[in-house]
């Protein structure tokens, strides 16, 4: 169960045939990976800069990956998030899952990116030509973890 926290970009590619490690068992693999979009809120972005608070972010991410290893078969999972400062375009995000099946998989990952979106300690701040603003959390992101404990079919 990697977990990492990291300045660098991440070529996805390796990471999945890292992750992957030649396990014949796998037949699943799913995968997300978030980026900087240029525009939010009808604002342009020409920057976000990403802070979290080492050691606690680790833990919150290790956390969500065991909840998800508990409610589905899975064989591997991963997630890379990037911090600092990041232009449009770039990687922030890499979450990545193996299992033997689909459906495990992409149930898998799509949780983990939910609870990821709210449970890690990840604060974002934004460049605009407006100045700069701290981005709060989104209530469809929310609603999306809440999904996964209230019974409605993800």
């Amino acid at each position: 169960m990697p977990i990492r926290v990291q300045t660098e970009d991440f070529d996805l590619s390796e990471e999945v045939r890292r992750l992957r490690a030649d396990d014949l068992r796998v037949g699943a693999v799913a995968t997300f990976v978030g980026t900087v979009r240029d525009l939010n809120d009808g604002k342009d972005v020409s920057r976000m800069t990403l802070e979290h608070y080492p050691g606690m972010t680790e833990k919150a991410l290790e956390a969500i990956v065991v909840q998800a290893r508990e409610r589905w078969r899975l064989f591997d999972a991963l997630v890379v998030h990037r911090y600092g400062d990041l232009g449009p375009g770039d990687q922030i995000v890499l979450v990545a899952v193996t299992s033997a099946h689909r459906g495990d998989a992409f149930a898998a990952c799509e949780f983990i990116m939910d609870y990821l979106k709210t449970e890690a300690p990840f604060w974002k701040k934004e460049s605009t030509p407006q100045g700069e603003r701290w981005v709060d959390a989104r209530e469809t992101d929310t609603a999306a973890r809440e999904r996964w404990t209230s019974g409605e079919k993800p």
